[in-house]
């Protein structure tokens, strides 16, 4: 039974979204397919999206980025997660070679863990990466003029990273240097059924009232103007976290009967961060997108050119996103003409199960 080391970063669930397409059409592939996915993102995310055989094993991967909701990056806190990491590097790097040698995979595959590429070689097993971005190129806009122990740190990860045999890219990703053989591959995106019947049903919204999916990713929002939001007729709105029971225009997802990647085909409006997997999957689905930009990080200005290029989509200004100014944003999305070029297909998933497959 081929075996794969899956680690899997748990900076929100936007790597373990990107990796399991990837896994499920490696499956169709390589016959009786088992994967050990070594990450913190939780259970149940895998529960109903993943086709192959796993077992989870939780162990925190990497620090990605230290946050205050989706939308505020903590620098000075994110490096000094980074420190505590690397002081006790030599450990932990010990600790996951050894865990990787018990299981004996035939391959580890990264989606994003420095840590689990230099074990990965460590024990001899063939390494390779898969993401749009990594972790010494998000860093890079965060070092501070001067600071040698952060350029150490991400000296060290280029170092780590170029232990892979090889780095699968879809598009759109950012250049990756530190990696010694690179492969691109197009657009990862799962296809997922619409129901918008349903989800009708289910929140109560006339057939007059769009309904707006307010989905961040793995990075719960710390705050939304709700007051504003409930008098903003004629929408209704699904959010990704919790809502305050007095709000009746506003639902929770988890009190929804659909999993959230068929609410983003049932939805009218998707209002999100430029995260990849969302991007990707609404441009496939050509669903309208209202997006509020962070400024500061790696991969944003990519995925707001492939959005802008090929979907309907419009920025929200971060002030007008708190503040609850979102009608003229949502209105001009659904009125937006589909774009006259074509997105590139999403075929990124299929073609990276055919590289993978030859390490099995």
């Amino acid at each position: 039974m081929p075996l794969i080391w899956c680690a899997i970063s748990s900076h929100g669930f936007g790597h373990a979204a990107q990796v399991l397409p990837v896994l499920n059409e490696l499956g169709r592939k390589v016959p009786d397919l088992k994967t050990v996915l070594r990450t913190r993102v939780p259970r149940w995310f895998f529960e109903d999206r993943l086709s192959v055989a796993w077992e989870w094993s939780p162990s925190e991967q990497d620090i990605g980025c230290v946050q205050r909701g989706p939308l505020k990056i903590e620098i000075g806190e994110t490096w000094a997660a980074y420190q505590r990491l690397h002081a006790d590097w030599a450990v932990r790097v010990r600790e996951e070679e050894q865990a990787i040698r018990v299981k004996k995979p035939d391959l580890v595959l990264s989606d994003i863990s420095y840590l689990a590429v230099e074990a990965g070689a460590r024990a001899q097993v063939s390494t390779v990466g898969l993401c749009n971005l990594s972790w010494d190129r998000v860093l890079k806009s965060y070092a501070e003029p001067g600071r040698t122990d952060q350029l150490e740190i991400i000296h060290h990860i280029e170092r780590a990273y170029s232990c892979a045999d090889l780095m699968i890219r879809p598009s759109p990703g950012v250049p990756m240097p530190a990696f010694r053989h690179l492969v691109d591959v197009g657009p990862i995106a799962q296809h997922h059924p619409s129901d918008k019947g349903r989800l009708r049903e289910a929140t109560g919204a006339s057939p007059d009232e769009p309904i707006v999916l307010i989905g961040f990713g793995g990075v719960e929002l710390d705050s939304l103007p709700y007051d504003r939001l409930e008098q903003l007729v004629p929408y209704r709105f699904v959010v990704s976290g919790s809502v305050p029971d007095q709000y009746k225009r506003l639902r929770s997802m988890s009190s929804l009967p659909l999993p959230f990647r068929s609410l983003i085909a049932s939805v009218d409006v998707l209002v999100t961060k430029p995260g990849y997997s969302t991007i990707v999957e609404a441009v496939a689905l050509a669903q309208p997108v209202v997006f509020v930009r962070r400024y500061d990080f790696v991969d944003e200005e990519a995925l707001v050119n492939y959005v802008t290029r090929y979907g309907r989509a419009i920025e929200l200004p971060e002030a007008d996103f708190r503040s609850g100014q979102w009608k003229a944003a949502l209105d001009a999305a659904q009125t937006m003409p589909h774009p006259a070029e074509t997105a590139p297909p999403a075929t990124g998933a299929a073609e990276a199960a055919s590289v993978l497959a030859r390490y099995l």
